[in-house]
């Protein structure tokens, strides 16, 4: 039986060091191109964005976050795996309590629907360009310019 479409709520933060964030790289078989998008996940019911955005971190990462602050709320719709998705995603920006993160090219984290470790990497936009990975959601460009 397949699942009927829904909207999932998301919260992502826009982890900044210097003029790179914190990002984890995918690849879209059906389109055959690579994709990068911020930390973060779903938002459960009856948590708020902000509580799912702290949850997250602490889970992915086993970190605690400072100066959490939301920025913008996007509705991201989009064709993922030959799929129509649509997410309502609250973006933040905070900072690692841990400075120490920040001089890390890159950052291990879990995924609890996956039982193999991830690597979040600190990218530039130009980095991205240069390695042809896509921002997404692709309204978050103009949010790292704000």
């Amino acid at each position: 039986m397949d699942k009927i479409p829904c909207i999932r709520p998301v919260s992502i933060c826009l982890f900044r060091n210097g003029d790179k964030i914190l990002v984890s790289t995918s690849f879209e078989s059906t389109k055959q191109e690579y994709f990068c998008r911020p930390l973060g996940g779903g938002i459960e019911f009856g948590e708020s964005s902000q509580e799912a955005m702290l949850r997250e971190i602490r889970e992915e990462l086993g970190l605690e976050l400072e100066n959490l602050k939301l920025l913008e709320v996007i509705e991201n719709i989009f064709i993922y795996d030959g799929k129509q998705g649509h997410e309502v995603v609250f973006v933040y920006d905070a900072e690692f309590v841990d400075k120490s993160c920040y001089d890390k090219e890159a950052l291990t984290y879990y995924e609890s629907s996956i039982t193999t470790e991830l690597t979040a990497k600190w990218l530039s936009l130009t980095d991205m360009q240069q390695q042809n990975i896509k921002l997404v959601p692709e309204s978050l460009t103009r949010l790292l310019f704000a």
